[in-house]
């Protein structure tokens, strides 16, 4: 899981927001993201997009995770409550996977493990391998 991890380090997106992989495993990764100014709206509340990239980043590693190349075709997201500081954190679990077609849901919540969103994600699996990313 160590190759997986240093693979998403070459997420510069995610580096840019300051979202940070913490743990990953077969069909499971765990990833948090510290509230900053940059982050909120125009309302003072965590941007939804903030919280969607913070969701799909989990995801992604998840589903990557089995050292295949997997890439979102769909992906939707159900906010539960807004927040405006602290940490927060997306666990990604897979549900289902099959040679092509692998689905999973990323729980959302804040660091008193209060649900902010809900992201489900289906991923396609490419005949490429994680490793042919890394040089």
């Amino acid at each position: 899981m160590e190759k997986i991890k240093e693979f998403f380090k070459m997420d510069k997106f995610a580096e840019y927001i300051d979202v940070k992989l913490l743990e990953v495993s077969e069909g499971y990764a765990k990833a948090k993201m510290d509230i900053h100014e940059h982050h909120l709206n125009g309302v003072g509340i965590v941007q939804g997009g903030a919280i969607f990239t913070l969701a799909d980043f989990a995801f992604a590693a998840a589903s990557n995770s089995h050292g295949t190349v997997a890439v979102a075709i769909n992906a939707n997201i159900s906010f539960v409550t807004s927040t405006t500081s602290g940490t927060l954190y997306a666990q990604a679990r897979e549900n289902s996977k099959n040679p092509k077609i692998a689905t999973y849901t990323v729980d959302i919540t804040d660091e008193e493990g209060n649900a902010i969103a809900i992201f489900q994600g289906m991923a396609y699996r490419k005949k490429m391998s994680v490793d042919s990313f890394m040089s």
